[in-house]
């Protein structure tokens, strides 16, 4: 277990003195907690927001401002049998929550594991999912799982239960200066710049059933490069030699970049098209504008149904015609000239 600690916050009298937040997995499902921490802080200024995670899904929440600390559990411990290491975690995680006497935690993973933490804390408060009844004990106040509700507002929803009020929706992931900086690296790297559009392509998710035919995203790459857009294709280190077709044609490939620089290159780009991942979605998250291909309708962006594709219903996802999506980037770099006039006209008359 690892612990990354942060000046202590100012407190309200009137507030949880300590809020502990907690989300395992995914980075996707982690990006959808974002609107409800901001909430948090929304709701309590002054307290102190602890965010419980698994390590290897630790970077983006260094992206939520409202977090003062983030701490960790390292399940590698489980998978490789280590039950000395596996005590030590679990003790010094429970010594660690009991230390900091949270007053609010919020539990939005669901798990077993994660229902019988929360009720460990003994937190006076303590909410989370309803839907399990054997978990129920666990929690102060819980709600069912609505299944036609998008995760992040589902999110928001555990809290109106909780008796909070959301007067505005936020979602605004801040990156990191040093990641920014070493995709700016990158991008001189590869000969990208930035005063021209660029595309990003995110061609692979969690399950095969959810990506796009590879050949269907290099017949994008190719559509737009012969109209001078810039294309450069992203991916994690375990996917760079299902690449490799892509590379051929002469597309730079970044499938060794760290999660955050990653989200710095996506940062730099103009567009940002791909499967329903958690990168698309911290994408959404710092307000760049993607095409999003996805299984179901269902699997938006937040707040952005109208940036999603999806097959009609018993299809899968060959069935997504290069022509419409061809348009839609189309339509979408439009939007985002267009945006991007506006806000220079706006700058220019201030």
């Amino acid at each position: 277990m690892f612990c990354w600690p942060a000046a202590n916050a100012p407190r309200h009298p009137h507030a949880p003195v300590n809020i502990l937040v907690t989300r395992f997995k995914s980075i996707g499902d982690i990006l959808f907690t974002l609107p409800a921490v901001h909430a948090l802080r929304d709701n309590f200024p002054d307290s102190r927001i602890t965010f419980l995670t698994l390590k290897e899904n630790a970077p983006p929440i260094e992206g939520f401002r409202d977090v003062q600390e983030i701490i960790t559990l390292d399940r590698a411990a489980y998978r490789r049998g280590n039950l000395a290491l596996m005590a030590r975690e679990i003790v010094s995680l429970l010594q660690l929550t009991r230390t900091r006497k949270f007053s609010l935690t919020v539990d939005f993973q669901a798990y077993g594991e994660t229902a019988l933490l929360t009720w460990l804390t003994r937190a006076p408060q303590r909410w989370g999912p309803a839907y399990q009844r054997n978990r129920r004990w666990a929690y102060t106040a819980g709600i069912d799982r609505i299944r036609s509700a998008h995760p992040a507002g589902w999110n928001l929803s555990l809290l109106q239960h909780g008796g909070l009020s959301i007067h505005s929706v936020r979602n605004e992931f801040i990156l990191p200066p040093a990641a920014l900086s070493e995709a700016r690296k990158l991008f001189a790297q590869f000969n990208l710049n930035t005063d021209r559009p660029v595309l990003f392509i995110q061609p692979f998710t969690s399950a095969p059933r959810k990506n796009w035919p590879l050949e269907n995203y290099l017949a994008l790459a190719n559509h737009w490069r012969a109209r001078g857009v810039q294309v450069l294709f992203g991916g994690g280190p375990s996917e760079r030699a299902r690449l490799e077709s892509a590379e051929r044609a002469g597309f730079p490939v970044s499938a060794n970049a760290p999660l955050l620089v990653s989200a710095g290159l996506m940062k730099l780009s103009t567009l940002i098209v791909g499967g329903d991942t958690g990168l698309l979605h911290l994408a959404v998250a710092m307000d760049k504008r993607v095409v999003l291909l996805a299984l179901s309708s269902r699997h938006h962006p937040f707040q952005h149904p109208e940036w999603s594709i999806a097959p009609s219903e018993g299809s899968d996802m060959a069935s997504i015609k290069v022509p419409v999506v061809i348009e839609t980037c189309t339509r979408a770099f439009a939007e985002r000239e267009s945006s991007k006039s506006s806000a220079e006209l706006s700058s220019a008359l201030i």
